[in-house]
Protein backbone atom coordinates (compact mmCIF):
# COMPACT_ATOMS: atom_id res chain seq x y z
CA UNK A 1 0.00 0.00 0.00
CA UNK A 2 1.34 3.55 -1.09
CA UNK A 3 1.47 6.11 1.89
CA UNK A 4 -1.27 8.86 1.57
CA UNK A 5 1.04 11.03 3.41
CA UNK A 6 5.34 11.09 2.76
CA UNK A 7 7.47 13.02 4.03
CA UNK A 8 11.04 12.64 2.77
CA UNK A 9 13.91 14.07 4.64
CA UNK A 10 11.37 17.25 4.67
CA UNK A 11 12.75 20.33 6.51
CA UNK A 12 10.44 24.10 6.63
CA UNK A 13 12.14 27.58 7.53
CA UNK A 14 9.65 30.45 7.98
CA UNK A 15 10.97 33.02 6.33
CA UNK A 16 10.90 35.50 9.60
CA UNK A 17 12.60 33.11 11.45
CA UNK A 18 16.38 32.78 12.00
CA UNK A 19 16.47 28.83 12.19
CA UNK A 20 14.51 25.40 10.49
CA UNK A 21 10.86 24.52 12.50
CA UNK A 22 11.63 21.77 10.98
CA UNK A 23 14.06 19.00 10.05
CA UNK A 24 14.46 16.22 7.90
CA UNK A 25 11.09 14.91 8.63
CA UNK A 26 10.59 10.88 7.88
CA UNK A 27 7.31 10.22 8.03
CA UNK A 28 4.84 7.85 6.04
CA UNK A 29 0.92 7.87 6.90
CA UNK A 30 -1.25 5.27 5.00
CA UNK A 31 -4.81 5.47 3.78
CA UNK A 32 -7.02 4.40 6.80
CA UNK A 33 -4.28 5.43 9.69
CA UNK A 34 -5.46 6.62 12.72
CA UNK A 35 -1.99 8.83 13.86
CA UNK A 36 -2.03 11.34 17.09
CA UNK A 37 0.52 13.94 16.86
CA UNK A 38 2.09 15.21 19.75
CA UNK A 39 4.71 17.54 21.60
CA UNK A 40 5.04 20.44 23.57
CA UNK A 41 4.20 24.12 22.02
CA UNK A 42 6.86 24.95 19.57
CA UNK A 43 8.04 21.11 18.92
CA UNK A 44 6.98 21.69 15.35
CA UNK A 45 3.75 19.39 15.36
CA UNK A 46 1.59 22.84 13.97
CA UNK A 47 3.62 23.08 11.51
CA UNK A 48 3.64 19.63 10.23
CA UNK A 49 -0.24 20.03 9.82
CA UNK A 50 0.00 23.25 7.76
CA UNK A 51 2.26 21.00 5.60
CA UNK A 52 -0.07 18.32 5.19
CA UNK A 53 -2.98 21.01 4.85
CA UNK A 54 -1.03 23.31 2.35
CA UNK A 55 -1.07 26.08 4.48
CA UNK A 56 2.83 25.80 3.84
CA UNK A 57 4.85 26.67 0.95
CA UNK A 58 1.48 28.27 0.14
CA UNK A 59 0.11 30.38 2.83
CA UNK A 60 3.02 31.05 4.95
CA UNK A 61 6.04 31.85 3.54
CA UNK A 62 9.24 30.02 3.95
CA UNK A 63 12.13 27.75 2.76
CA UNK A 64 10.98 23.69 2.33
CA UNK A 65 13.91 21.48 1.48
CA UNK A 66 13.48 17.36 0.79
CA UNK A 67 9.85 16.22 -0.35
CA UNK A 68 6.38 16.57 0.99
CA UNK A 69 4.09 13.86 -1.11
CA UNK A 70 0.17 14.11 -0.45
CA UNK A 71 -1.77 11.33 -2.45
CA UNK A 72 1.11 10.68 -4.55
CA UNK A 73 1.45 14.11 -6.14
CA UNK A 74 4.39 16.56 -4.27
CA UNK A 75 2.77 19.45 -2.44
CA UNK A 76 5.02 22.49 -4.20
CA UNK A 77 3.98 21.43 -7.69
CA UNK A 78 0.19 22.02 -6.83
CA UNK A 79 -1.95 24.23 -5.45
CA UNK A 80 -3.95 25.20 -1.74
CA UNK A 81 -6.99 24.32 -3.59
CA UNK A 82 -5.90 21.03 -4.77
CA UNK A 83 -4.43 20.44 -1.55
CA UNK A 84 -8.22 21.13 0.29
CA UNK A 85 -9.50 18.63 -2.45
CA UNK A 86 -7.53 15.76 -0.39
CA UNK A 87 -7.22 17.00 3.20
CA UNK A 88 -10.04 18.10 5.28
CA UNK A 89 -8.82 20.46 8.16
CA UNK A 90 -10.78 21.07 11.73
CA UNK A 91 -9.31 23.93 13.03
CA UNK A 92 -8.95 24.59 17.12
CA UNK A 93 -11.07 27.46 16.93
CA UNK A 94 -14.09 26.26 15.31
CA UNK A 95 -15.63 30.24 15.27
CA UNK A 96 -12.55 31.25 13.05
CA UNK A 97 -13.97 28.33 10.36
CA UNK A 98 -17.18 29.64 9.88
CA UNK A 99 -18.60 31.20 6.55
CA UNK A 100 -22.26 30.69 6.69
CA UNK A 101 -25.47 32.35 8.38
CA UNK A 102 -26.68 28.78 8.65
CA UNK A 103 -25.39 25.77 9.38
CA UNK A 104 -27.07 24.41 5.68
CA UNK A 105 -25.04 27.18 4.42
CA UNK A 106 -21.81 26.79 5.98
CA UNK A 107 -21.84 22.92 4.66
CA UNK A 108 -22.26 23.92 1.56
CA UNK A 109 -20.11 26.30 0.96
CA UNK A 110 -17.05 24.53 -0.91
CA UNK A 111 -20.19 22.78 -2.85
CA UNK A 112 -21.57 26.18 -4.03
CA UNK A 113 -17.42 26.85 -5.11
CA UNK A 114 -17.74 23.90 -7.16
CA UNK A 115 -20.84 24.92 -8.66
CA UNK A 116 -22.72 21.74 -7.64
CA UNK A 117 -26.50 22.07 -8.53
CA UNK A 118 -28.75 22.70 -5.88
CA UNK A 119 -30.90 19.38 -5.70
CA UNK A 120 -27.76 17.55 -5.65
CA UNK A 121 -26.12 19.88 -2.97
CA UNK A 122 -29.28 20.03 -0.49
CA UNK A 123 -29.22 16.17 -0.66
CA UNK A 124 -25.23 16.23 0.04
CA UNK A 125 -25.64 18.68 2.71
CA UNK A 126 -28.45 16.47 4.44
CA UNK A 127 -26.08 12.95 3.82
CA UNK A 128 -22.97 14.70 5.64
CA UNK A 129 -25.04 16.50 8.25
CA UNK A 130 -26.79 13.11 9.24
CA UNK A 131 -23.14 11.40 8.96
CA UNK A 132 -22.03 13.97 11.71
CA UNK A 133 -25.50 13.99 13.72
CA UNK A 134 -26.14 17.68 13.05
CA UNK A 135 -29.17 17.46 10.41
CA UNK A 136 -31.58 18.66 13.42
CA UNK A 137 -29.51 21.98 13.41
CA UNK A 138 -29.50 22.64 9.68
CA UNK A 139 -31.47 26.07 9.78
CA UNK A 140 -29.46 27.73 13.19
CA UNK A 141 -26.95 30.13 12.66
CA UNK A 142 -23.12 28.37 13.90
CA UNK A 143 -22.90 30.68 16.78
CA UNK A 144 -25.66 29.14 18.68
CA UNK A 145 -24.66 25.99 18.99
CA UNK A 146 -22.68 24.56 21.69
CA UNK A 147 -18.70 23.77 21.21
CA UNK A 148 -19.21 19.83 20.07
CA UNK A 149 -22.15 21.11 17.98
CA UNK A 150 -19.47 23.35 16.46
CA UNK A 151 -17.38 21.05 15.54
CA UNK A 152 -19.60 18.72 13.95
CA UNK A 153 -20.44 21.41 11.79
CA UNK A 154 -16.34 22.66 11.03
CA UNK A 155 -16.44 17.86 10.15
CA UNK A 156 -18.82 18.33 7.81
CA UNK A 157 -17.85 21.61 5.90
CA UNK A 158 -15.26 19.27 5.48
CA UNK A 159 -16.39 16.12 4.36
CA UNK A 160 -18.56 17.41 1.41
CA UNK A 161 -15.52 17.22 -0.64
CA UNK A 162 -14.90 13.52 0.17
CA UNK A 163 -11.66 14.13 1.31
CA UNK A 164 -9.00 11.28 1.98
CA UNK A 165 -7.65 12.79 4.86
CA UNK A 166 -9.05 14.55 8.06
CA UNK A 167 -7.02 16.71 9.83
CA UNK A 168 -7.89 18.20 13.26
CA UNK A 169 -5.78 20.28 15.60
CA UNK A 170 -6.74 20.73 19.17
CA UNK A 171 -10.17 19.10 18.77
CA UNK A 172 -10.97 19.24 22.36
CA UNK A 173 -9.27 22.05 23.73
CA UNK A 174 -12.49 24.60 24.18
CA UNK A 175 -14.66 21.19 24.87
CA UNK A 176 -16.26 19.93 28.02
CA UNK A 177 -15.20 16.13 29.01
CA UNK A 178 -18.66 14.72 27.99
CA UNK A 179 -18.33 16.46 24.78
CA UNK A 180 -14.32 16.09 23.96
CA UNK A 181 -15.48 11.94 24.51
CA UNK A 182 -18.50 11.92 21.97
CA UNK A 183 -16.14 14.09 19.62
CA UNK A 184 -13.58 11.16 20.11
CA UNK A 185 -16.31 8.37 18.65
CA UNK A 186 -17.53 10.55 16.32
CA UNK A 187 -13.83 11.12 14.73
CA UNK A 188 -13.65 6.96 15.39
CA UNK A 189 -16.80 6.12 13.39
CA UNK A 190 -16.38 8.63 10.94
CA UNK A 191 -12.97 7.20 10.21
CA UNK A 192 -14.44 3.66 10.16
CA UNK A 193 -17.40 4.75 7.30
CA UNK A 194 -15.00 6.65 5.26
CA UNK A 195 -11.71 5.03 5.74
CA UNK A 196 -9.97 8.44 5.62
CA UNK A 197 -6.71 8.79 7.37
CA UNK A 198 -7.28 10.87 10.30
CA UNK A 199 -4.68 12.99 11.99
CA UNK A 200 -5.41 14.22 15.59
CA UNK A 201 -2.87 16.98 16.75
CA UNK A 202 -3.53 17.38 20.69
CA UNK A 203 -2.07 17.75 24.23
CA UNK A 204 -5.02 15.17 26.30
CA UNK A 205 -3.31 12.32 25.31
CA UNK A 206 -5.59 10.07 27.87
CA UNK A 207 -8.92 11.96 26.10
CA UNK A 208 -7.62 10.93 22.44
CA UNK A 209 -7.02 7.50 23.46
CA UNK A 210 -10.74 7.03 24.72
CA UNK A 211 -10.73 5.21 21.34
CA UNK A 212 -7.89 3.01 19.59
CA UNK A 213 -5.61 5.04 18.00
CA UNK A 214 -2.66 3.22 15.77
CA UNK A 215 0.64 5.17 16.01
CA UNK A 216 1.74 8.47 17.94
CA UNK A 217 4.17 10.18 16.45
CA UNK A 218 6.11 12.43 18.96
CA UNK A 219 7.88 15.87 17.80
CA UNK A 220 10.42 17.70 19.61
CA UNK A 221 12.41 20.52 18.12
CA UNK A 222 11.15 20.21 14.83
CA UNK A 223 12.15 16.20 14.73
CA UNK A 224 10.54 13.00 15.12
CA UNK A 225 11.46 11.56 18.85
CA UNK A 226 9.26 8.75 18.53
CA UNK A 227 6.61 6.90 15.90
CA UNK A 228 5.29 4.21 18.43
CA UNK A 229 2.29 2.52 18.63
CA UNK A 230 0.14 4.00 22.20
CA UNK A 231 0.92 0.85 23.92
CA UNK A 232 5.17 1.11 23.09
CA UNK A 233 5.18 4.95 23.88
CA UNK A 234 3.17 4.64 27.04
CA UNK A 235 5.65 2.30 28.09
CA UNK A 236 8.61 4.28 27.66
CA UNK A 237 9.63 7.37 29.27
CA UNK A 238 9.30 9.91 26.32
CA UNK A 239 6.16 11.35 26.70
CA UNK A 240 7.71 13.12 30.71
CA UNK A 241 11.17 13.67 28.61
CA UNK A 242 8.75 15.46 26.18
CA UNK A 243 6.59 17.52 28.24
CA UNK A 244 3.31 15.44 27.57
CA UNK A 245 1.48 14.16 30.62
CA UNK A 246 0.78 10.46 31.03
CA UNK A 247 -2.87 9.43 31.58
CA UNK A 248 -3.29 9.39 35.60
CA UNK A 249 -3.81 5.57 35.55
CA UNK A 250 -0.81 4.54 34.49
CA UNK A 251 1.07 7.41 37.48
CA UNK A 252 -0.86 5.30 39.83
CA UNK A 253 -0.07 2.46 38.84
CA UNK A 254 3.96 3.55 39.19
CA UNK A 255 3.44 5.11 42.43
CA UNK A 256 1.96 1.79 43.61
CA UNK A 257 5.05 0.07 42.48
CA UNK A 258 3.56 -1.74 39.31
CA UNK A 259 5.95 -2.02 36.23
CA UNK A 260 3.82 -1.45 32.94
CA UNK A 261 4.70 -2.93 29.92
CA UNK A 262 3.18 -2.74 26.11
CA UNK A 263 1.56 -6.85 26.78
CA UNK A 264 -0.73 -5.45 29.41
CA UNK A 265 -2.44 -3.28 26.89
CA UNK A 266 -1.56 0.43 28.63
CA UNK A 267 -3.07 2.35 25.43
CA UNK A 268 -6.47 3.11 27.75
CA UNK A 269 -7.80 1.81 31.47
CA UNK A 270 -10.54 -0.11 29.94
CA UNK A 271 -8.53 -2.11 28.16
CA UNK A 272 -5.48 -2.47 30.35
CA UNK A 273 -4.33 -5.46 31.93
CA UNK A 274 -3.79 -6.41 35.16
CA UNK A 275 -2.47 -9.71 37.07
CA UNK A 276 -4.01 -10.30 40.63
CA UNK A 277 -0.59 -9.88 42.10
CA UNK A 278 -0.43 -6.25 40.54
CA UNK A 279 -3.96 -5.26 41.86
CA UNK A 280 -2.62 -6.11 45.33
CA UNK A 281 0.31 -3.83 44.29
CA UNK A 282 -2.56 -1.12 43.74
CA UNK A 283 -4.16 -2.33 46.76
CA UNK A 284 -1.63 -2.21 49.36
CA UNK A 285 0.07 1.38 48.50
CA UNK A 286 -3.60 3.05 48.96
CA UNK A 287 -3.52 1.30 52.21
CA UNK A 288 -0.37 2.39 53.54
CA UNK A 289 -0.43 5.16 56.19
CA UNK A 290 -1.02 8.63 55.33
CA UNK A 291 -0.44 11.78 56.94
CA UNK A 292 -3.08 13.28 58.58
CA UNK A 293 -3.92 16.72 56.38
CA UNK A 294 -3.33 19.67 58.11
CA UNK A 295 -6.50 21.01 59.40
CA UNK A 296 -7.22 25.21 57.87
CA UNK A 297 -8.54 27.64 59.25
CA UNK A 298 -10.94 29.07 56.77
CA UNK A 299 -10.63 32.83 55.79
CA UNK A 300 -13.26 35.21 55.96
CA UNK A 301 -15.41 35.21 53.15
CA UNK A 302 -14.13 37.18 50.02
CA UNK A 303 -16.84 36.56 47.24
CA UNK A 304 -20.34 35.81 47.93
CA UNK A 305 -23.14 35.40 45.10
CA UNK A 306 -26.48 35.13 46.73
CA UNK A 307 -29.71 34.35 44.90
CA UNK A 308 -28.26 34.83 41.29
CA UNK A 309 -30.83 34.99 38.26
CA UNK A 310 -29.99 35.87 34.64
CA UNK A 311 -31.22 35.80 31.45
CA UNK A 312 -29.50 36.94 28.09
CA UNK A 313 -33.32 36.53 26.80
CA UNK A 314 -36.10 37.09 28.80
CA UNK A 315 -37.89 34.34 28.51
CA UNK A 316 -34.99 32.01 29.06
CA UNK A 317 -32.70 32.08 31.99
CA UNK A 318 -28.60 31.17 31.83
CA UNK A 319 -28.69 31.66 35.34
CA UNK A 320 -30.91 30.68 37.96
CA UNK A 321 -30.67 30.91 42.20
CA UNK A 322 -26.97 30.43 42.21
CA UNK A 323 -25.67 30.62 46.00
CA UNK A 324 -22.30 30.09 47.47
CA UNK A 325 -18.87 31.50 49.24
CA UNK A 326 -15.92 31.90 48.15
CA UNK A 327 -13.30 32.70 51.32
CA UNK A 328 -10.32 34.66 51.49
CA UNK A 329 -7.15 32.24 49.51
CA UNK A 330 -9.35 29.80 48.01
CA UNK A 331 -8.26 27.81 44.79
CA UNK A 332 -11.80 26.46 43.28
CA UNK A 333 -12.87 25.07 40.09
CA UNK A 334 -15.99 26.05 38.27
CA UNK A 335 -16.74 22.62 36.08
CA UNK A 336 -19.87 21.38 34.11
CA UNK A 337 -21.57 21.34 30.52
CA UNK A 338 -20.43 23.37 27.57
CA UNK A 339 -22.95 26.01 27.89
CA UNK A 340 -23.75 25.43 31.42
CA UNK A 341 -23.45 29.40 32.52
CA UNK A 342 -19.97 28.96 34.12
CA UNK A 343 -18.23 32.06 31.62
CA UNK A 344 -22.35 33.89 31.96
CA UNK A 345 -21.47 33.74 36.20
CA UNK A 346 -17.62 35.34 35.39
CA UNK A 347 -19.06 38.14 33.36
CA UNK A 348 -21.61 39.13 36.19
CA UNK A 349 -18.77 38.84 38.90
CA UNK A 350 -17.44 41.37 36.79
CA UNK A 351 -19.57 43.77 35.73
CA UNK A 352 -20.11 43.26 32.27
CA UNK A 353 -23.48 41.89 32.96
CA UNK A 354 -26.13 43.05 35.41
CA UNK A 355 -27.73 40.38 37.36
CA UNK A 356 -31.59 40.33 36.62
CA UNK A 357 -32.24 39.39 40.42
CA UNK A 358 -29.80 38.26 43.35
CA UNK A 359 -26.57 40.36 44.36
CA UNK A 360 -22.77 39.42 44.30
CA UNK A 361 -20.99 40.99 47.55
CA UNK A 362 -16.89 41.64 47.64
CA UNK A 363 -15.51 41.67 51.44
CA UNK A 364 -19.28 41.94 52.61
CA UNK A 365 -20.13 44.96 49.91
CA UNK A 366 -22.30 44.99 47.20
CA UNK A 367 -20.58 45.25 43.87
CA UNK A 368 -24.28 46.43 42.07
CA UNK A 369 -22.61 49.95 41.79
CA UNK A 370 -19.39 49.47 40.71
CA UNK A 371 -18.24 49.95 37.50
CA UNK A 372 -16.58 47.65 35.57
CA UNK A 373 -13.33 49.65 35.37
CA UNK A 374 -14.03 49.62 39.69
CA UNK A 375 -14.55 45.88 39.84
CA UNK A 376 -11.19 45.60 37.84
CA UNK A 377 -9.04 46.68 40.04
CA UNK A 378 -9.73 43.91 42.74
CA UNK A 379 -11.38 41.25 40.39
CA UNK A 380 -8.99 39.50 36.91
CA UNK A 381 -10.48 38.00 34.19
CA UNK A 382 -8.81 35.61 31.91
CA UNK A 383 -11.07 34.78 28.68
CA UNK A 384 -11.49 31.93 26.98
CA UNK A 385 -10.80 33.43 23.57
CA UNK A 386 -7.33 35.33 23.49
CA UNK A 387 -8.25 36.80 20.23
CA UNK A 388 -11.02 38.85 22.41
CA UNK A 389 -8.60 40.17 24.76
CA UNK A 390 -5.96 41.30 22.83
CA UNK A 391 -5.75 44.79 21.28
CA UNK A 392 -1.55 45.66 20.75
CA UNK A 393 0.50 44.61 18.01
CA UNK A 394 3.32 44.00 19.94
CA UNK A 395 3.30 40.90 23.16
CA UNK A 396 5.93 43.68 25.71
CA UNK A 397 2.90 46.52 24.79
CA UNK A 398 -0.17 44.30 25.45
CA UNK A 399 1.21 42.55 28.76
CA UNK A 400 2.36 46.46 29.85
CA UNK A 401 -0.57 48.16 28.91
CA UNK A 402 -2.91 47.81 32.07
CA UNK A 403 0.01 49.28 34.48
CA UNK A 404 0.32 52.19 31.89
CA UNK A 405 -2.87 53.81 34.39
CA UNK A 406 -0.37 53.16 37.32
CA UNK A 407 2.23 55.25 39.50
CA UNK A 408 5.01 52.64 38.66
CA UNK A 409 8.11 54.03 37.21
CA UNK A 410 9.14 53.03 33.35
CA UNK A 411 11.82 50.93 34.84
CA UNK A 412 9.23 48.69 37.16
CA UNK A 413 6.93 48.26 34.84
CA UNK A 414 9.39 46.77 32.69
CA UNK A 415 10.26 44.89 35.91
CA UNK A 416 7.38 43.63 36.18
CA UNK A 417 6.49 42.58 32.62
CA UNK A 418 9.72 40.74 32.09
CA UNK A 419 8.83 38.72 35.52
CA UNK A 420 5.57 37.94 34.16
CA UNK A 421 6.35 36.52 30.64
CA UNK A 422 9.36 34.89 32.02
CA UNK A 423 6.14 33.17 34.11
CA UNK A 424 3.86 32.48 31.09
CA UNK A 425 6.97 30.53 29.10
CA UNK A 426 6.75 34.29 27.04
CA UNK A 427 10.04 35.86 27.65
CA UNK A 428 11.65 35.02 24.49
CA UNK A 429 9.04 36.31 22.14
CA UNK A 430 8.97 39.45 24.66
CA UNK A 431 9.56 41.33 21.28
CA UNK A 432 7.62 39.53 18.91
CA UNK A 433 4.34 40.46 17.19
CA UNK A 434 1.35 39.39 18.36
CA UNK A 435 0.37 38.03 15.08
CA UNK A 436 3.14 35.28 15.32
CA UNK A 437 1.51 33.23 17.82
CA UNK A 438 -0.36 30.12 17.95
CA UNK A 439 -3.54 29.86 19.82
CA UNK A 440 -1.74 28.68 22.96
CA UNK A 441 0.82 31.37 23.03
CA UNK A 442 -1.88 33.99 22.73
CA UNK A 443 -3.40 32.34 25.86
CA UNK A 444 -0.60 32.67 27.37
CA UNK A 445 -0.42 36.47 26.66
CA UNK A 446 -3.79 37.06 27.80
CA UNK A 447 -3.09 35.53 31.06
CA UNK A 448 0.23 37.44 31.52
CA UNK A 449 -1.96 40.77 30.92
CA UNK A 450 -4.11 40.16 33.81
CA UNK A 451 -1.30 38.65 36.59
CA UNK A 452 1.10 41.23 35.60
CA UNK A 453 -1.64 43.32 37.63
CA UNK A 454 -1.15 41.63 40.41
CA UNK A 455 -5.12 41.40 41.17
CA UNK A 456 -7.01 40.44 44.56
CA UNK A 457 -9.14 37.69 42.71
CA UNK A 458 -8.10 35.81 39.78
CA UNK A 459 -10.88 34.51 37.62
CA UNK A 460 -9.79 32.49 34.25
CA UNK A 461 -11.72 31.23 32.09
CA UNK A 462 -10.28 27.87 30.52
CA UNK A 463 -6.65 29.07 31.28
CA UNK A 464 -4.52 25.62 30.41
CA UNK A 465 -6.59 25.04 26.79
CA UNK A 466 -3.60 24.41 24.43
CA UNK A 467 -0.93 24.34 26.91
CA UNK A 468 1.44 21.45 26.74
CA UNK A 469 2.35 19.39 29.95
CA UNK A 470 5.23 22.20 30.47
CA UNK A 471 3.45 25.17 30.05
CA UNK A 472 0.41 23.62 32.19
CA UNK A 473 2.74 22.88 35.08
CA UNK A 474 4.49 26.32 34.88
CA UNK A 475 1.29 28.61 34.94
CA UNK A 476 -0.47 26.10 37.30
CA UNK A 477 2.27 26.54 39.84
CA UNK A 478 2.63 29.86 39.39
CA UNK A 479 -1.10 30.23 40.45
CA UNK A 480 -0.41 27.95 43.21
CA UNK A 481 1.89 30.49 44.65
CA UNK A 482 -0.27 33.52 44.01
CA UNK A 483 -2.74 31.08 45.92
CA UNK A 484 -0.51 31.13 48.45
CA UNK A 485 0.65 34.41 49.02
CA UNK A 486 -3.53 35.14 49.65
CA UNK A 487 -4.61 35.22 46.34
CA UNK A 488 -8.31 34.22 45.69
CA UNK A 489 -8.44 31.84 42.23
CA UNK A 490 -11.28 30.99 40.74
CA UNK A 491 -10.87 28.64 37.03
CA UNK A 492 -13.62 27.72 34.79
CA UNK A 493 -12.16 24.31 33.13
CA UNK A 494 -12.88 21.35 31.03
CA UNK A 495 -9.97 19.99 32.36
CA UNK A 496 -10.66 17.24 34.94
CA UNK A 497 -6.92 16.65 35.36
CA UNK A 498 -6.35 20.23 36.71
CA UNK A 499 -9.67 20.13 39.10
CA UNK A 500 -8.23 17.25 40.72
CA UNK A 501 -4.11 17.89 41.32
CA UNK A 502 -4.90 21.88 42.32
CA UNK A 503 -8.09 22.86 43.49
CA UNK A 504 -9.06 21.50 46.40
CA UNK A 505 -12.69 22.51 45.77
CA UNK A 506 -15.30 22.26 42.77
CA UNK A 507 -18.36 23.91 41.95
CA UNK A 508 -20.27 22.11 39.61
CA UNK A 509 -23.72 23.52 37.18
CA UNK A 510 -25.59 22.30 34.99
CA UNK A 511 -28.11 24.20 32.72
CA UNK A 512 -27.62 27.27 34.64
CA UNK A 513 -28.37 25.69 38.41
CA UNK A 514 -25.22 25.01 40.74
CA UNK A 515 -25.32 20.93 40.96
CA UNK A 516 -22.57 20.72 43.77
CA UNK A 517 -20.34 22.49 45.87
CA UNK A 518 -17.87 19.72 47.21
CA UNK A 519 -14.87 18.14 46.98
CA UNK A 520 -12.93 17.72 43.35
CA UNK A 521 -12.15 14.05 44.31
CA UNK A 522 -15.74 13.71 44.80
CA UNK A 523 -17.58 15.31 41.67
CA UNK A 524 -15.34 12.54 39.89
CA UNK A 525 -16.19 9.35 41.73
CA UNK A 526 -20.12 9.82 41.75
CA UNK A 527 -21.18 8.54 38.57
CA UNK A 528 -24.98 10.30 38.79
CA UNK A 529 -23.05 13.99 39.10
CA UNK A 530 -20.49 13.52 36.24
CA UNK A 531 -23.71 12.16 33.96
CA UNK A 532 -25.29 15.46 35.20
CA UNK A 533 -22.99 17.65 34.54
CA UNK A 534 -21.30 16.55 31.52
CA UNK A 535 -17.99 15.27 33.06
CA UNK A 536 -16.02 12.39 32.99
CA UNK A 537 -15.10 9.66 35.72
CA UNK A 538 -11.19 9.95 36.50
CA UNK A 539 -9.57 6.88 35.06
CA UNK A 540 -8.53 6.76 38.93
CA UNK A 541 -11.48 6.08 39.77
CA UNK A 542 -11.79 2.99 37.40
CA UNK A 543 -8.40 1.72 38.17
CA UNK A 544 -9.43 1.90 41.56
CA UNK A 545 -12.87 -0.55 40.94
CA UNK A 546 -10.96 -2.96 38.76
CA UNK A 547 -8.65 -3.65 41.78
CA UNK A 548 -11.23 -4.29 44.20
CA UNK A 549 -11.20 -0.87 45.99
CA UNK A 550 -14.90 -0.07 47.32
CA UNK A 551 -14.14 3.39 48.14
CA UNK A 552 -13.04 5.03 44.75
CA UNK A 553 -13.16 7.94 45.90
CA UNK A 554 -10.50 7.71 48.90
CA UNK A 555 -8.32 6.32 46.10
CA UNK A 556 -8.21 9.38 43.96
CA UNK A 557 -7.82 11.17 46.99
CA UNK A 558 -5.08 9.21 48.17
CA UNK A 559 -3.38 9.72 44.56
CA UNK A 560 -4.16 13.30 44.85
CA UNK A 561 -2.16 13.78 48.20
CA UNK A 562 0.39 11.27 47.28
CA UNK A 563 1.69 13.60 44.43
CA UNK A 564 1.35 16.96 46.90
CA UNK A 565 3.73 14.92 49.30
CA UNK A 566 5.96 12.81 47.05
CA UNK A 567 6.33 14.99 43.68
CA UNK A 568 5.91 18.71 43.98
Amino acid sequence: MKPIISFQNFGFQYTVQANPTLYDINLDIYPGEKVLIAGASGSGKSTVASCINGLIPFAYPGTCTGQLFVDGKEVKNGSIFEQSKTVGTVLQDTDGQFIGLTVAEDIAFALENDCVEQEEMKQTVLDVAKLVDIDTHLEHAPHELSGGQKQRVSLAGVMVDQVKVLLFDEPLANLDPAAGRTTIELIDRIQKQTQAAVIIIEHRLEDVLWRHMDRIILMHDGRIAADMTPDELLCSPLLAQHGIREPLYLTALKYAGVQVTPDMHPEHVNKLLLTEKQKEQVRTWFGKEQKAAASTEMAEPVLKVEHLTFGYLPERKNLEDVSFTVNKGEMVSIVGRNGAGKSTLAKLICGFEKPDSGRICLNARDLAADTIKERAAYIGYVMQNPNQMISKPMIRDEVEMALLQTDMTPEERKERVEETLKICGLYPFRNWPVSALSYGQKKRVTIASILVQRPQILILDEPTAGQDYHHYTEIMEFLQELNRQGFTILMITHDMHLMLEYTPRAIVFSEGRLLADTSAAHVLNNPALVERASLKETSLYTLGTSCGIEKPQAFTQRFIDFEKEEVR
